[in-house]
């Protein structure tokens, strides 16, 4: 039963097309999901349908397949993910070494889907208010193979005074209403109210406008709801180019979306499959680049080099800072993080203990191979064994990156008669 004022709003929203939507949300939904690059090549799979039309990466699925429970859902081999949520990072248009920003990023579906249009190269500060969700982004990150984001847990103008004018390109993928969530979550609709609507309003208009002074001159800024309401899409955008004449609609093609006012673009669930979304592309034009102290780069211990030298493991561009017990490599560009909550400077490649290195479960989700692998047939009883927990039978020694098919999922350690887990106990199944 969905609200009588919500449903009295979209009949004057959508005219003769009114009982379309009514019927679009009647029958099932389309669920998909996106493919990882940073994994590698896209595999085969028996459940995968039809392409995402606006994402190369994103494809339709069978409902009834359940491919959270596949065992390269937790190697980071695909994310589940809304396919009209896709949107908003197709209009974004990240490129490799850029400087991008998704500013309300939890829990990292659009996050992960930019990381992999960058592939690796450039800087990503994905950044979440609450510290519960911002915990589950930087899971996200670490299980899709993220190596150069910074992962933080700030409200929006403390970045804000942080990163003036630095970014090519922001996203500000908005809390909101979540009318499009209607039929995906019913606590949407028990949640929903004309009051709820204009409170997002007000609360999206404040994010936008501290995400606006992290934008360089001719950067891009992508707006993004998943809701109907004009007061928190057309209206937001409006408002916003009235306070802000350095910014402009920018066009882009997306033949797939309804083009409306002010760069802003619909996805209706009676005309695509997929749940409801907005999104708005907006340029600046002119300012000044800004310039931001980035954070100094350590040398990396000698117990790492000899177990990158063993493993035959060679690091991307970038820097080694210590976080806390542990070693992470991080983007050239990373900023200086005093002062800043993060949860992650970049890829955890581990912790040195009594004169020993100790890999990080992100460092073996991210490697594609090394000079040491164990790899077992994605059905076989050994790599059961080992999700588990359990030792494997193993005639080699020394750390081993465990591998499922073509995609590694953790590491091992042989003694030359087994090869002892080191899979994290919380994954285990």
């Amino acid at each position: 039963m969905l609200p009588e004022a919500f449903l009295k709003r979209i009949h004057t929203q959508l005219g003769e097309e009114y009982e379309d939507f009514l019927r679009s949300l009647e029958r099932p939904r389309a669920v998909a999901l996106r493919f990882n690059p940073l994994k590698g090549e896209v595999p085969q799979l028996p459940f995968v349908g039809q392409p995402v039309p606006w994402e190369p990466m994103g494809y339709y699925y069978d409902p009834d397949s359940r491919p959270g429970l596949h065992l390269y859902h937790e190697a980071g081999v695909y994310y589940l993910q809304e396919a009209s949520a896709m949107a908003p990072v197709a209009l974004l248009d990240p490129q490799p070494g850029e400087r991008i920003c998704d500013l309300c990023a939890a829990p990292g579906g659009k996050t992960t889907q930019i990381a992999g249009r960058m592939m690796g190269e450039g800087f990503l500060l994905c950044n979440e208010y609450s510290p519960k969700r911002a915990k589950i982004l930087s899971r996200n990150i670490e299980r899709m193979a993220v190596a150069n984001a910074l992962v933080t847990n700030e409200p929006t103008e403390v970045l804000a005074s942080r990163f003036p004018g630095f970014f090519h390109r922001v996203l500000v993928d908005a809390p909101c209403s979540g009318e499009g969530m209607f039929r995906k979550e019913e606590a949407a609709v028990a949640d929903w109210s004309q009051e709820a609507v204009e409170m997002c309003a007000r609360r999206q208009q404040e994010i936008l406008n501290n995400a606006a002074q992290m934008v360089a001159p001719g950067g891009r800024l992508v707006y993004s709801t998943c809701t109907f309401a004009p007061e928190e899409d057309e209206g937001v955008v409006a408002e916003f180019l009235a306070r802000h004449p350095e910014f402009s609609p920018e066009s882009v093609e997306a033949p797939w979306f309804q083009a409306v006012e002010n760069g802003g673009y619909r996805l209706w669930p009676h005309k695509l499959l997929g749940e409801g979304h907005f999104a708005a592309v907006l340029k600046r034009n002119g300012g000044e680049e800004g310039r931001v102290p980035v954070c100094p780069g350590g040398r990396l211990p000698k117990e790492w080099t000899e177990f990158a030298k063993a493993l035959e493991i060679r690091l991307p561009a970038g820097k080694a800072v210590a976080f806390g017990a542990n070693l992470y490599w991080a983007p050239e560009e990373l900023s200086e993080l005093t002062g800043l909550r993060v949860l992650r400077p970049g890829l955890e490649l581990g912790e040195v203990k009594k004169g020993r290195f100790q890999p990080a479960h992100a460092l073996a989700l991210w490697l594609k191979d090394c000079g040491n692998t164990a790899r077992f047939a994605p059905e076989s009883p050994e790599l059961a064994r080992y999700l588990h927990g359990d030792v494997i039978p193993w005639d080699k020694k020394g750390w081993c990156l465990v591998m499922a098919g073509d995609y590694s999922i953790g590491w091992g350690k042989g003694d030359g008669n087994c090869l002892k887990n080191h899979y994290p106990k919380g994954l285990r199944r």
